[in-house]
């Protein structure tokens, strides 16, 4: 049976990898500017650059974080993969919330029983709160 097309999809925001590979370019002219002959702070500067490229092709090559339909989740597997979850095989959804330092993180979860799959505002383009109550009025819908 061929696959529906997403009816949902949150992505990152199109500026975090332009932003990280910038920061990229950034460290590794930090790193030739102020190295003054010391090649371990050139290989350090570079390895963090390496990271944050890596880091940000991920981001390009991979945009799609959390997707929805009729039948169940999509969400991100690996550093580019995918992993179907149908609606039977999620357990519960929820936002967790943490307040450290006066800063309030709020992370989706999606627990489909063997995996626990977690994302942030920066994954999703959207507040979590939102996105939860999107999914659980998608699965409420394909429960009818």
């Amino acid at each position: 049976m061929p696959q529906s097309p997403p009816a949902r999809q949150w992505r990152v925001p199109t500026v975090l990898p332009v932003a990280k590979l910038a920061g990229a370019l950034v460290l590794v002219a930090l790193g030739l500017l102020f190295a003054g002959g010391d090649r371990v702070q050139l290989v350090l500067a570079g390895l963090a650059a390496a990271a944050l490229v890596g880091w940000g092709v991920r981001d390009l090559v991979a945009p799609v974080r959390l997707a929805v339909d009729p039948e169940g989740i999509t969400v991100i597997r690996g550093f580019a993969g995918r992993r179907r979850l149908p609606w039977p095989a999620v357990e519960a959804i929820r936002v967790e919330r943490r307040t450290r330092r006066g800063l309030t993180a709020e992370t989706l979860e999606v627990d489909a029983g063997e995996s626990l799959h977690l994302f942030g505002r920066y994954d999703l383009d959207a507040p979590p709160e939102e996105v939860a109550e999107a999914l659980r009025a998608a699965r409420a819908a394909a429960a009818r």
